[in-house]
């Protein structure tokens, strides 16, 4: 048995990813057959425990053995980022426990680097080769030190800054993808905006949507998803949206669907008091991966309520060919077309991104 009084520090051990349930079984059932054959690491400078921990608390209670080996480092936030380093190279991490552990990195190096504030630009220590760069400042540097996607990274960070402890724990136990807390954090943002956001009081002729229809969330956690660019809602609860108190008798709707969703957007149609009569086809010419076939279209689906033709009667072709721009930007061309059939009346866009003149808006994200 070591002579020495070995140290535990609960900062330290709050950077090592806890083990399951299973793998703790696992690792005392086999310290208790072979003792304990790894080397607890300590801090030599203060005789704290770097690395062991679960060894070490299980050799105590079983009275077995251990060996210690001691590493000279020179502060407190040097220790730190040995700990998180020698951990990055276990090999039964999941992306989400590498990419929180990237995370504290970053809030160390931070650190580290306000400490030394023109002193020193070699804020990294030669043990750990893994970061070539003079300081984490980036996402995609974090992604490169835990080994997942930018994106992945990206959805972590919000999910540490949002998440519940029990969707945490969900993730740290492998019950759930980062996809899917991520996600759910999106639905719920979508819903508290449109608790938010002041539902429209008086009457349409025209409107204008383009809903935040929502998506499977059953990709892996390095592709994107509709949660990636704004939050979404159900369709049941864009159904019960009170369109309908807000159109005139005689009104005509204009609304977004991609063609995963077609179906759901003529129950929409529906529900919203209106029956549908035409499309309108946007090309987007560039392609973009789908399950079937290579997508580059959405449609704009014509609906009208009680009698509402067009006020002149120009003929627009179906098709309309716009290259793509940012994530669910609509080409300006459609309103214009709205504008030139319907000239008169009062309008609303519903779920608006952005002011036009002539046009109310409804939404948290016009800006």
């Amino acid at each position: 048995m070591a002579e020495i009084d070995v140290l535990m520090d609960p900062e330290f051990k709050s950077l090592i990813p806890p083990l399951t349930t299973e793998e703790y079984s696992e690792l005392e059932r086999s310290i208790t057959r072979e003792g304990c054959r790894d080397a607890l690491v300590v801090w030599q400078e203060t005789n704290t425990l770097l690395d062991g921990h679960n060894r070490l608390e299980i050799c105590k209670r079983l009275g077995q053995p251990y060996q210690i080996k001691f590493i000279s480092l020179p502060d407190r936030n040097t220790a730190k980022i040995w700990i998180i380093n020698n951990q990055l190279g276990r090999r039964n991490l999941s992306p989400y426990q590498r990419s929180v552990l990237a995370l504290k990195l970053e809030a160390i190096f931070a650190e580290k680097a306000k400490e030394q504030q023109g002193t020193r630009t070699d804020l990294r220590p030669d043990f750990f080769p893994t970061l070539g760069k003079s300081d984490i400042d980036t996402e995609e540097e974090l992604a490169q030190v835990a080994r997942v996607s930018h994106g992945t990274m990206w959805k972590v960070k919000r999910i540490e800054e949002q998440a519940t402890p029990e969707q945490k724990d969900r993730l740290s136990t492998g019950e759930a993808t980062i996809n899917q807390v991520f996600v759910e954090l999106r639905r719920q943002e979508a819903k508290d905006q449109i608790k938010e956001a002041q539902w429209p009081t008086d009457k349409y002729r025209v409107i204008y949507a383009d809903p935040p229809w929502q998506y499977s969330n059953t990709q892996p956690d390095y592709h994107s998803v509709q949660e990636d660019h704004y939050p979404t809602m159900p369709l049941n609860e864009i159904c019960a949206l009170s369109v309908t108190e807000l159109s005139l008798d005689n009104a005509v709707l204009f609304l977004w669907a991609t063609s995963p969703i077609l179906e759901d957007a003529f129950k929409v149609i529906k529900a919203w008091g209106f029956q549908y009569k035409a499309s309108f086809v946007w090309d987007k010419i560039k392609h973009n991966m789908g399950h079937y076939n290579s997508v580059r279209h959405e449609f704009l689906l014509v609906g009208v309520r009680g009698s509402c033709p067009p006020d002149i009667p120009k003929l627009f072709d179906s098709v309309q060919s716009v290259p793509r721009a940012d994530h669910s930007t609509k080409p300006e061309i459609f309103r214009t077309i709205i504008d030139t059939l319907y000239p008169y009346g009062k309008r609303i866009e519903l779920f608006a991104r952005a002011k036009a003149d002539g046009w109310e808006q409804y939404g948290n994200q016009v800006e």
